[in-house]
């Protein structure tokens, strides 16, 4: 009977997101408005938008197939016109309109990546490789599995150091991109995980955000499954009292997502108050990967897993 209700939730969690696939909530607690931007992958749809305004204290949703795999970013600075022409001070996907088109996010720019039910699993991610420009969280619903919140919650921009930093201070660039070497981009000689190892600059992002991928290789930490859920992606999360947060930090290992010196930005006392928040941070996605949600599905998909259940139910019992 136990090995018959394992194989009777599994067919049923595949029925379901068969039909109704997968939301993605975007909510912006930015004080400050954000235009995401949505890449999807080499042959997966486009999504409803490729990139929209996001006014600060409001969400939009966006529903994604099974199989859909994809990545989305927040971009800053931006400036359109009535007819949706113009560009961003971050995160740009140089396609000159609000809507992205099927162009990426210009480097440096806070990435959330995702491959939606490979093999029954989804796989998802918060990535620094392409630098930093704000905070991001990525948190399922109503899935299985562990299902644990990641991203990056501290504002690495006040801690990157200066050969890093981007004019302006709006955005934090990985080592790869400011200075091309092929130790840091992981490329060349250096294409392989047991020869592209953790640089310091690496290390800066990996202290300040743990849960996210800070270099090409950094997949043991940073690769995250859950199994039919519904994500929100929050821009600016807002961070709990310390008082409230629990160190119990959820860990996964090593499955790569499709499409995926030393210096001081900033003075002693703001890197303790940083170092302080990175702490914080960590715990935080911690607790959250504790709570239970409930996952809205539509109505077809509702009958059609009750007509299943029934079904399998009678079967089981004249055997």
């Amino acid at each position: 009977m136990g090995l018959f209700s394992s194989y009777l939730i599994l067919l049923l969690l595949m029925v379901s997101r068969g039909v109704s696939g997968a939301t993605f909530t975007f909510i912006n607690k930015c004080d400050y408005t954000v235009w995401p931007g949505i890449l999807a992958s080499a042959g997966s749809p486009k999504l409803d938008s490729t990139g929209f305004e996001l006014q600060k204290g409001t969400s939009r949703s966006f529903q994604a197939p099974t199989g859909w795999s994809g990545r989305f970013w927040g971009r800053t600075g931006c400036s359109f016109d009535g007819s949706g022409r113009g560009s961003c001070a971050t995160g740009d996907c140089g396609s000159g309109q609000m809507e992205c088109n099927g162009a990426g996010a210009t480097p440096p720019a806070t990435l959330a990546e995702f491959t939606l039910g490979s093999g029954s699993q989804d796989f998802y991610d918060v990535s620094l490789v392409d630098g930093y420009n704000l905070p991001m969280v990525v948190e399922g619903s109503g899935g299985f599995g562990t299902c644990a919140p990641t991203g990056c919650v501290t504002d690495l921009n006040r801690r990157c150091p200066t050969e890093l930093r981007v004019d302006g201070g709006g955005a934090c660039r990985s080592a790869c991109e400011a200075f091309g070497a092929d130790e840091y981009c992981c490329s060349g000689a250096y294409n392989a995980p047991s020869a592209c190892k953790p640089s310091l600059y690496s290390q800066i992002f990996k202290s300040a955000c743990p849960k996210s991928y800070s270099y090409a290789y950094d997949d043991a930490t940073s690769t995250f499954t859950c199994s039919g859920a519904d994500y929100t992606i929050t821009f600016c999360p807002t961070l709990p009292s310390l008082k409230s947060s629990r160190d119990s930090s959820p860990m996964t290992t090593g499955t790569t997502i499709a499409g995926s010196g030393s210096g001081s930005g900033s003075d002693a006392g703001a890197d303790s108050g940083t170092i302080q928040q990175a702490s914080l941070a960590s715990s935080w996605l911690a607790n959250l990967a504790t709570g239970d949600s409930i996952r809205t599905h539509s109505p077809l998909a509702f009958d059609t897993t009750l007509v299943l259940v029934m079904a399998l139910s009678l079967s089981f019992w004249h055997l």
